[in-house]
């Protein structure tokens, strides 16, 4: 009815233009908030769509920068960057492109490191792309696909300013179909260090060059004349062929003003691998090693590579001092085995690389130190410790101070900087990797020169065993900072002998601040004690060799190889070399010893006892004295005593008895222990205990003994009456016969003494007077007559 009575011409009544006005109102009040809405968003919305750090797709797109040359640009240079983008998300990237980008220096070595950190974070801006001209551009990048690029700048379209270290970053921008404007979806930064031309002192930097490897040979050595070693495995030989990490290392090294810092186990151990040496088996027999010519090939290339070079040669296995420290001078004799790796260690890199070495530094893992490390690391001789700028704090400092700092007893702790010597850990296999560390060390050296004017010391130590991607990144870094304008080379030696900063803190941290980290990796006491065990053995055992050498020196340095640094996080392995040494020396021992013996019996009351001593070494034993000792003397004697002691020398290969002269008290049976003993006293090897039975002097004995002295008592008496009738046959003679019988028997009578007789020359010579006197013993046998023999009676002739 309302709308019929709306016609055109005629005027509505006040209450509908009242309804119409208030729907109108109902009906446009959405629309006039969307409207006042407007201008206040519109703003937020045109900044969302232009703002490259905080897209949807930020990040979708990795960019990586492989390498940027040069390193340190100076007036004139081209600054090419090369890498890769690679898309990430699920969408193809349209209209894409990479540019370079400026961002504002970087004065503090802390900016340095929190940028690095970030390297790749899209949130945050970095600066104005430069020109258009200077970018590369692609029209798709397909999901998962990476693809390269190359740009180039001269170092004037940079507009870089005042000397310093600028970020440069590299960033892709493109868009993709659900956000279908530009935008920045991929970054990476880097640095570029600049200062064109050199002003005021330039830092003296002494970069550590480490040649050091792990544990490789055993204790064990075969028994020819050579004495063939026996490594534990044959990855020394991988190292040192061409491109393993040791070669890699030497053939950079030699180009390079470093001061090398060497393990001379590692140079003995490739001497042995020189010649004959042996590596497990599959089974029981070592098998050998063919690696004879690599190691020959590269121990000449190292003698070329440290010739007019410095040399510092660290203790013989570069034994852990930390661990020593903390775990090893509560047990007595631990301190013994770092001297004599000290004493060693020159001889060994002079003999074979015909230089002089310094024994002078002592470096602990990682430079981490505390009073009882520093009274270690300075007992075998250094008075010079290798510390680390991160175990030192600085306190009021707005510059790096000079390595050297006094410490007290006439030590010096030479300071690396830390943040200089950790800059290549890492997995360098990667080309972006490895670019941004190299940038990053020069940025913290430039930025370190550019603190203050004095000129300083620096020293770079860093990790102990570089791979061979970390030792080409430290190569390429050093290389560009030994051609810098801010940094010149210097030997270690030199940087220890600086002028310390007197600002420089000098006091070592106590033990409660040594890293709880390090501290997990050290070795127990428990080595520790094994290995003072094992040298008191060798120790006994030496002094019967003939020829000590053959023993002494492969065990002392296998002792020294069981403290190493390189068996930190390797527990087990460590214990396993170890008790190889220990068993293997112990089975050298029991080569020398007394054969068992079963129970001997004595058959009378003295007797000679035999006992065998066995050398189944190559070379002779001497100095050993054999003591056998009867537990009841009052029983069985030896040589008359409780004991006797006779002294042993035996050939190698060969076995010797020895006897003793026993003597029995009584029946019975009497133990007796054989033993052998150094000339010292001590003891040697186990004793051999057996026992005698001195047999019992039975009825049959005694028959036969008295038969014999019966027979002896017959005989006698035989004699005696046969002698008695002889002496009454001749007395009956005499009485029947006249003096012509006396002349028959005894001659003619002497003419010019009548009456008397002639002296006769008796059986034995001598004369005797023919009157016999009353003393005069009866003859043996009877005279001798001429007429026949009577009937029963014996001539004797």
């Amino acid at each position: 009815m309302a709308e019929a009575a709306d016609f055109q011409g005629t005027s509505p009544s006040p209450a509908r233009r009242w309804l119409r006005r208030t729907g109108a109102l109902l009906a446009g009040a959405p629309l006039l908030a969307g409207l006042l809405q407007w201008p206040a968003s519109s703003p937020a919305v045109a900044a969302a769509q232009d703002a490259p750090q905080a897209p949807s797709g930020a990040g979708s797109v990795a960019v990586s920068v492989d390498s940027l040359t040069p390193g340190a640009p100076t007036e004139g240079d081209t600054v090419t960057v090369s890498g890769t983008v690679t898309n990430k998300g699920k969408q193809p990237v349209t209209d894409a492109h990479v540019g370079l980008r400026v961002g504002p220096l970087l004065d503090t070595r802390s900016g340095i490191e929190s940028v690095a950190k970030n390297s790749d974070d899209v949130r945050s801006t970095v600066g104005p792309e430069i020109d258009d001209k200077y970018s590369e551009k692609f029209s798709e990048l397909t999901p998962g696909v990476s693809q390269r690029f190359t740009l180039s700048v001269p170092v004037n379209e940079l507009d870089l300013g005042r000397d310093g270290v600028y970020q440069l970053a590299v960033s892709l921008a493109g868009e993709t179909s659900a956000q279908p404007w530009e935008q920045t979806l991929g970054l990476q930064r880097t640095f570029l260090p600049w200062k064109p031309e050199a002003a005021g002192p330039k830092t003296k930097t002494a970069f550590m060059w480490p040649l050091i490897s792990t544990v490789h040979m055993t204790a064990e050595t075969g028994s020819d004349e050579q004495q063939t070693p026996v490594f534990h495995d044959d990855e020394l030989a991988k190292e040192i062929s061409p491109g393993g990490r040791l070669d890699r290392m030497v053939a950079l090294g030699k180009d390079l003003d470093v001061t090398w810092v060497i393990d001379p186990d590692l140079l003995a151990s490739v001497v042995a691998m020189t010649d004959r040496y042996e590596i497990p088996g599959d089974g029981d027999e070592n098998g050998v090693g063919t690696h004879q010519d690599v190691a020959k090939r590269w121990l000449t290339d190292v003698q070329r590579a440290v010739a007019d070079k410095e040399v510092v040669a660290l203790p013989f296995g570069d034994p852990d001092l930390a661990s020593l420290a903390h775990n090893g001078t509560s047990v007595t004799g631990s301190l013994s085995h770092l001297k004599d790796a000290t004493d060693v260690a020159a001889r060994t890199v002079e003999s074979i690389l015909h230089v002089t070495p310094t024994t002078d530094f002592a470096w602990p893992v990682n430079g981490a130190i505390d009073p009882s490390v520093v009274r270690v690391a300075t007992s075998a001789g250094a008075d010079k410790v290798i510390a680390r700028s991160d175990t030192f704090e600085e306190t009021g400092l707005t510059y790096t101070t000079s390595a050297p700092r006094p410490i007290g007893g006439g030590t010096t702790a030479v300071v690396a900087d830390a943040r200089l010597s950790t800059a290549f850990q890492g997995d360098m296999t990667k080309a972006s990797t490895s670019a941004l560390s190299v940038q990053r060390f020069l940025a913290q050296s430039l930025t370190l020169d550019l603190q203050t004017d004095r000129q300083r010391s620096v020293v770079v130590a860093p990790q102990r065993t570089p791979s061979a991607s970390q030792a080409q990144t430290m190569a390429e870094a050093i290389g560009i900072l030994q051609d810098s304008t801010w940094s010149e080379s210097q030997s270690l030696t030199d940087a220890a002998a600086a002028k310390p900063d007197p600002a420089a803190t000098t006091k070592v941290p106590p033990a409660s601040s040594y890293p709880s980290s390090l501290r997990k990796q050290e070795l127990p006491k428990a080595a520790f004690e094994q290995i003072v065990r094992t040298q008191a053995k060798l120790d006994k055992f030496k002094v019967i060799l003939s020829d000590q050498s053959r023993v002494v020196t492969p065990f002392g340095r296998a002792l020294n190889r069981g403290m190493s640094v390189s068996w930190r996080g390797r527990q087990a392995e460590a214990a396993i070399h170890r008790s190889g040494v220990e068993s293997y020396l112990d089975g050298l021992i029991g080569r020398v010893r007394l054969i068992d013996k079963s129970e001997t019996k004595l058959s009378g009351r003295s007797a000679t006892i035999p006992v065998t001593v066995q050398n189944n070494l190559v070379q002779g034993v001497e100095h050993l004295v054999l003591r056998l000792t009867s537990t009841n003397p009052t029983r069985l004697e030896i040589d008359g005593a409780a004991y006797e002691e006779q002294p042993v020398t035996v050939s190698g290969g060969h076995s010797q008895s020895v006897k003793f002269t026993t003597s029995a008290n009584a029946n019975g049976r009497a133990t007796v222990i054989a033993q052998l003993y150094t000339q010292d006293g001590r003891t040697y090897g186990d004793p051999v205990t057996f026992d005698v039975k001195v047999t019992e002097i039975t009825a049959t004995v005694m028959l036969v003994i008295g038969g014999g002295v019966l027979l002896l008592v017959l005989a006698g008496f035989r004699m005696y009456t046969q002698r008695k009738r002889a002496v009454a046959r001749e007395a009956a003679g005499e009485q029947t016969r006249g003096p012509e019988a006396d002349e028959d028997v005894h001659g003619p009578q002497n003419p010019e003494a009548p009456g008397e007789r002639l002296p006769q020359e008796s059986a034995t010579g001598s004369r005797e007077d023919d009157s016999e006197q009353p003393s005069d013993p009866a003859p043996d046998t009877e005279p001798e007559s001429a007429g026949p023999s009577g009937t029963g009676e014996r001539v004797d002739r």
